[in-house]
C-alpha cells in the first residue's frame, strides 16, 4: 500500500519529472515489444528472400495479432483485478483470477492452434498471401504458430508481472528475450541458411525466454502467491477480470480487421496494376511495423502518464490535469511532426532498412510505391498519433464511451468504409489515401470531445 508521501508526489511533483519517470520505462517496454515485429523483417529483407520474405510475413502479422489480442484482455483484465484487489486488501480473489487466466489463456492459445493450423493456406491467402510468397508465408507461419501457447502465456504473464509492482523485471523479460531474436536472426538466416525457418525460429526462441523469465517471477511474487488448485478456472471470479480486459481485445482486434480489409484491397487492386500483388502487400507490412515504433512511443507516454492522470482527476486537481494533457500533446505532437519529416523526405532510406527488392521483376515500382506509400498513407500520422493518444487520455479520466469512440471513429467508422470505396476511383492507390482521409474526420472528433470535456472540468473546479 502506497504511503501518503508517495501518493502526493503524484498530485504535487512538477509534471515534466513525473513524465520522465514514468514514461520512459513504459516506452522503453512497448519499444522492445514492437522489436519482435520488425528484426525478423529487416533480416529477411536483407537476405536472399527479399521482398517476398517480408510480404510473407507481412501476411502473417495479424494472426501475431490476434494471438495477442486475447493474452492482452487476459492479461490486463487480471492486471486490474490484482489492483482493485490490492486497493481492498482483497488476497483471496487475486490469485484465483490470476490462476484461472492463466489456464484460460493456454485453452485458449491451443484452441487457436486447432483452428489456424489446418486453414493455414486459406487464411493467409485471405491476408493478402499471393502464389509467389504463399510458400514463404506458410514455411514461416508453421513454426510461429507452433508456440502460441508460450506467445500467448508470455504476453499475458508478463501484464500481471507489471500490475504486481515489477515493471523491470517486465521490461527485461521483454528485453532479453528481443536480444536473443536480434543475435539469432543473422545466424540462422545467413549463417547456417535456414532462411523463413531460421527467422520464426530466431523469434520462437527470443519468446521462450521471455516465457521463462516471466514464469521465473511467478515463484516471487510480491502481492499474491499462486497453488495448483487457483489454475482451476473458476469463471465468477473471471469474469469480472474479462470485462476490464475487453478493451484491449477491442483495440488489438480493430488492428486486424484494418490489416485484412487493407490487405485484401490491396491485393485485388494491386493485381489490376502496374505494382502487382506482391510489392503492395510487402511495402504496406515495412510501413505497418515503422508505425508500430511511432504509435507506441506516444502510447508509452501516456500510459507512463495514466496513473498521474487518474490520481489528479480523482484528487479533483483539475488544473493539473489539464496541465498534464498539454505536456503529452505537445510531446505527440513533436513526435509526429518528426516521423511526418522523415516519411516525407527519407522514405526509401527507411525502406532500404528492409533490404533491396531482388527477387522481384521491376524493383523501380517497389521505389515507387514505397515512396508513394509513406507519403500519402502517413501523412497524417501527427492526427493518427493524438486520436490515439486522447482515446488513452479519455480511459485514464475514467470516460470509456469516449475512449472507444476516439479509437473506433478512425479506425472502424471512417477508414474501413473509405478503404473499400476509394479503389474503385483511384486504383491501389485509393486504399493509400484512405488513411488521411480517416484521420482528417477522426481528428475533428477527438478535438470536439476533448474540448467538451476540459469544459466541464472548468465547470467542476471549486
Amino acid at each position: 500500500m502506497q504511503s501518503n508521501q508517495q501518493i502526493n508526489y503524484l498530485g504535487e511533483e512538477k509534471i515534466p519529472k513525473l513524465m520522465l519517470k514514468f514514461s520512459i520505462p513504459c516506452i522503453l517496454s512497448l519499444l522492445v515489444s514492437a522489436l519482435y515485429n520488425i528484426v525478423d523483417q529487416i533480416f529477411i529483407g536483407n537476405s536472399e528472400l527479399s521482398a517476398l520474405g517480408n510480404a510473407a510475413t507481412g501476411v502473417v502479422f495479424p494472426i501475431f495479432i490476434i494471438a495477442q489480442a486475447f493474452a492482452w484482455c487476459f492479461g490486463d483484465g487480471c492486471a486490474a483485478y490484482l489492483n482493485i484487489c490490492q486497493g481492498k486488501k482483497d488476497t483471496k480473489n487475486a490469485p484465483v483470477c490470476i490462476g484461472s487466466g492463466i489456464t484460460i489463456t493456454l485453452i485458449t492459445s491451443i484452441i487457436l492452434l486447432a483452428v489456424f493450423f489446418p486453414f493455414k493456406t486459406q487464411i493467409l491467402t485471405l491476408f493478402g498471401a499471393s502464389e509467389n510468397s504463399i510458400g514463404m508465408a506458410i514455411e514461416y507461419f508453421n513454426i510461429i504458430l507452433l508456440f502460441f501457447p508460450i506467445f500467448m502465456l508470455m504476453n499475458m504473464m508478463n501484464s500481471v508481472v507489471r500490475a504486481d509492482g515489477s515493471p523491470t523485471w517486465s521490461m527485461a523479460s521483454m528485453l532479453t528475450g528481443a536480444i536473443v531474436n536480434i543475435i539469432l536472426d543473422p545466424v540462422f538466416i545467413f549463417g547456417f541458411h535456414w532462411g523463413m525457418k531460421g527467422a520464426a525460429l530466431a523469434t520462437v526462441i527470443g519468446q521462450t525466454v521471455s516465457f521463462v523469465i516471466s514464469v521465473i517471477y511467478f515463484f516471487h511474487t510480491k502481492t499474491f502467491h499462486l497453488t495448483w488448485k487457483h489454475f482451476i478456472p473458476k469463471f465468477g471470479v473471471f469474469s469480472t477480470a474479462l470485462k476490464l480486459g475487453i478493451s484491449s481485445f477491442i483495440t488489438q482486434m480493430t488492428i486486424v480487421i484494418i490489416s485484412l480489409v487493407c490487405n485484401m484491397m490491396l491485393a485485388k487492386y494491386g493485381a489490376l496494376s502496374q505494382y502487382g500483388i506482391d510489392i503492395p502487400i510487402a511495402i504496406i507490412g515495412i510501413e505497418s511495423k515503422v508505425f508500430t515504433v511511432v504509435i507506441n512511443i506516444v502510447v508509452g507516454i501516456i500510459l507512463g502518464c495514466q496513473p498521474i492522470i487518474s490520481y489528479n482527476y480523482g484528487a479533483k486537481k483539475y488544473a493539473r490535469v489539464k496541465l498534464i494533457y498539454r505536456y503529452v500533446l505537445t510531446a505527440t505532437i513533436v513526435i509526429g511532426v518528426v516521423s511526418t519529416l522523415l516519411f516525407e523526405f527519407a522514405p526509401n532510406l527507411i525502406v532500404g532498412m528492409f533490404g533491396q527488392p531482388t527477387n522481384i521483376p521491376n524493383p523501380a515500382d517497389y521505389w515507387h510505391f514505397a515512396e508513394l506509400t509513406f507519403r500519402i498513407f502517413l501523412s497524417l500520422v501527427t492526427f493518427t498519433c493524438t486520436i490515439k493518444m486522447t482515446s488513452i487520455f479519455f480511459q485514464a479520466v475514467g470516460k470509456p464511451v469516449h475512449a472507444v469512440i476516439s479509437s473506433v471513429t478512425r479506425d472502424i467508422i471512417c477508414f474501413v468504409p473509405l478503404v473499400l470505396i476509394l479503389p474503385r476511383f483511384f486504383g491501389v492507390e485509393g486504399v493509400l489515401f484512405a488513411a488521411p482521409a480517416a484521420d482528417f474526420i477522426a481528428m475533428i472528433v477527438a478535438v470536439s470531445m476533448t474540448a467538451r470535456f476540459m469544459r466541464s472540468l472548468g465547470k467542476e473546479t471549486e
